[in-house]
């Protein structure tokens, strides 16, 4: 099964269909959200990604489970963040099981872990002891508060972070901080980690030829999105507001309807285009909405006189006209409507994992035109691909019995 984005482009090369880190061996041994968001980023452009889980259960995502009704689930987000991945159940504490993942490791370019700092020490893969034996070997840590600082032991879910970064606070609504209903935290990291990592490997490769520690906290990809807000307020003192808006007009709109539109006007050429779409081309030279910092102190007035005019029309009719204005305006999906949306369905952006799964996934994202990202398989049930790893590490048939018959590993 191969499941790649194809090209828009009728003069684009032919794309190699390995992907461009093919012969990358990603050793994870890490959990829940952050990690997995990371080595499947390098997983879908290539590389050989081995999710090292217990023979138990296995990742924790595989338990975070949707209702399907009549007593049914589906493992949906290990679906979507274990394709591409190979499974090796083995149990960390058994010698000879972690004889052979140190093996594996041994032939990696990228191990990712997301223990507790100071764990893979106590494990005897300190990064020193790893590097001593492949010295290439990029190790990405990840944690909620990082390897050092006062909070390193500290529990670290993604929850914790979103509140601790000002996020929930800079959301907040009738005074009360929001999280958000979504692992951003861990998505965020995940996606700073696959940069992070490219770039070791670059390094690794082209530049002194060594290896590194990438030390990946939840909480600093989270700062790094936050816009300017600590910087003015070291400057200025002032907390930000968090009902103040960042541009005027901005905001979402409900329709005659009952279905939304959100809406960004904020340049001043693109609020004169708003006034004018609503039959208020005059307003666009007072001085109350004349420029982004006027607008922003009315914008109360204008955001009433903009409600207004868009709960007169059904969405189709408000999308309508302001796009032959050309207001920047879109319709607010649920999932079920953005499935049906055209645009989604031409650019192919969710796809079935193949013929022996139906899940619908989100597509492999950026779009290359030369080596693009594939989908090649489906998440792997626990411990599919053990035998076939142990064998590649070296181990014997009889050795690969006597550790499933003992429990140290799980062959699928």
């Amino acid at each position: 099964m191969h499941i790649g984005l194809g090209s828009s482009s009728s003069t684009a090369p032919e794309p190699r269909s390995e992907g461009a880190l093919a012969g990358v061996r990603v050793i994870d041994l890490s959990r829940l959200v952050a990690g997995n968001m990371l080595s499947l980023q390098l997983a879908d452009f290539g590389a050989d990604v081995i999710k090292v889980e217990s023979p138990r259960d296995g990742d924790t995502l595989r338990h975070w489970r949707e209702d399907l009704g009549r007593g049914q689930t589906l493992d949906a987000w290990w679906r979507v963040y274990g394709r591409n991945k190979r499974s090796l159940a083995v149990d960390l504490r058994a010698d000879d099981a972690m004889a052979l993942v140190r093996k594996l490791i041994g032939s990696a370019q990228v191990l990712i872990e997301s223990f507790r700092p100071g764990t893979l020490e106590a494990m005897g893969l300190a990064p020193a002891s790893l590097h001593a034996v492949n010295p290439k070997l990029v190790i990405v840590r990840v944690s909620g508060w990082g390897q050092s600082g006062p909070y390193r032991d500290l529990p670290g879910f993604g929850s914790l972070l979103e509140g601790f970064s000002g996020f929930a606070y800079k959301h907040s609504k009738d005074g009360v901080p929001q999280l958000p209903n979504m692992a951003l935290a861990d998505m965020v990291s995940g996606l700073t980690g696959a940069f992070a990592t490219m770039v070791a490997l670059r390094e690794a490769e082209v530049g002194g030829g060594r290896g590194q520690v990438v030390d990946l906290s939840l909480l600093e990809p989270m700062l790094a999105i936050m816009g300017p807000d600590v910087t003015a307020c070291a400057a200025t003192g002032r907390v930000a507001d968090p009902s103040l808006k960042i541009a005027s007009p901005r905001g979402v709109y409900r329709c005659s309807d009952g279905r939304w539109v959100a809406m960004s006007g904020s340049t001043d050429a693109m609020a004169r285009r708003v006034l004018g779409a609503i039959g208020k081309a005059e307003m666009a030279d007072d001085p109350r909405f004349a420029t982004n910092s006027a607008r922003l102190a009315n914008d109360a007035a204008l955001d009433e006189m903009i409600g207004s005019a868009i709960a007169t029309m059904d969405r189709d009719e408000c999308l309508a006209l302001f796009r032959s204005k050309g207001v920047t305006v879109g319709p607010i999906y649920d999932s079920a409507q953005l499935l049906a949306d055209e645009h989604i369905v031409a650019r192919n952006c969710y796809v079935s994992l193949g013929d022996t799964d139906a899940t619908l996934v989100h597509n492999v994202t950026p779009r290359l035109s030369g080596t693009p990202g594939i989908i090649r398989q489906g998440a792997p049930s626990i411990g599919q691909h053990t035998c076939e790893l142990l064998l590649e590490a070296g181990a014997s048939d009889a050795e690969i019995a006597a550790m499933s018959r003992s429990g140290a590993i799980r062959c699928a």
